[in-house]
């Protein structure tokens, strides 16, 4: 790998930024002066030094984005506000895992890991996604029976979901589908409307309450290895 290449990668600045930190003199690899950014490096075995200090790759990182609503869960677009506006971007394949609808806020997981990725947004592992909700009429009894039964709306079977009460038109909902819309639809098919959707977690992770909206921060180790715990 490029020494400019693994020094943006581990976050040591932009392409631009560690070229000039080469070209200044302040990095080294195995203790001598890199004579120059494109130099071709061990990434795993090379010892990289700035100032002194070492630098740690990662071939993937993780962090946990507050989405704030008006963005959209994607890449790249023509025309709207992705959540990739809202991160850095020097890091190389960095993309959302899963998605969360343009006017819905909270968790969303960004990483590099497609594996990972795959395991928690597969149908085969069922990983939960919880939500919380504002909606614009009281549920029924029948209406909560329903929900955590599945519903079948509009052709398509939603999976029974785990509700949790905290007021007439709030609540928690526990998904393990992600189907498009899908919170959205179920009140729909109770002729309901959701006001108001926020998850705030994927598996054992947890929104961090702390970290404004349109903010992010990195996982931490606890919650990395939560998260690729085998599911139960």
């Amino acid at each position: 790998m490029r020494l400019d290449r693994m020094l943006s990668n581990a976050h040591a600045g932009t392409r631009t930024q560690v070229k000039k930190l080469v070209k200044d003199g302040r990095v080294c690899v195995n203790g001598e002066r890199a004579p120059h950014s494109s130099l071709q490096i061990d990434e795993n075995n090379d010892t990289v030094t700035i100032d002194g200090n070492p630098i740690v790759y990662e071939k993937y990182v993780y962090f946990m984005l507050y989405k704030p609503a008006g963005y959209i869960s994607a890449t790249e677009s023509s025309h709207e506000p992705t959540v990739m506006d809202l991160m850095p971007q020097d890091i190389r394949g960095l993309f959302p895992c899963g998605r969360l609808d343009r006017d819905t806020e909270g968790l969303l997981l960004m990483t590099n890991d497609g594996p990972l990725a795959h395991k928690l947004l597969s149908p085969k592992y069922r990983t939960e996604k919880e939500y919380y909700i504002e909606h614009a009429l009281p549920l029924s009894a029948e209406d909560v029976q329903r929900i955590e039964k599945g519903v079948v709306y509009e052709g398509v079977q939603y999976r029974p979901a785990k509700y949790k009460r905290i007021s007439d038109t709030a609540c928690t909902l526990t998904v393990c589908e992600g189907k498009y819309h899908e919170i959205k639809l179920i009140f729909s098919s109770l002729n309901n409307h959701v006001d108001y959707l926020k998850r705030i977690r994927m598996k054992n992770l947890k929104l961090d309450e702390s970290i404004k909206k349109g903010s992010y921060r990195t996982l931490t180790e606890s919650e990395l290895d939560d998260l690729k715990e085998e599911n139960s």
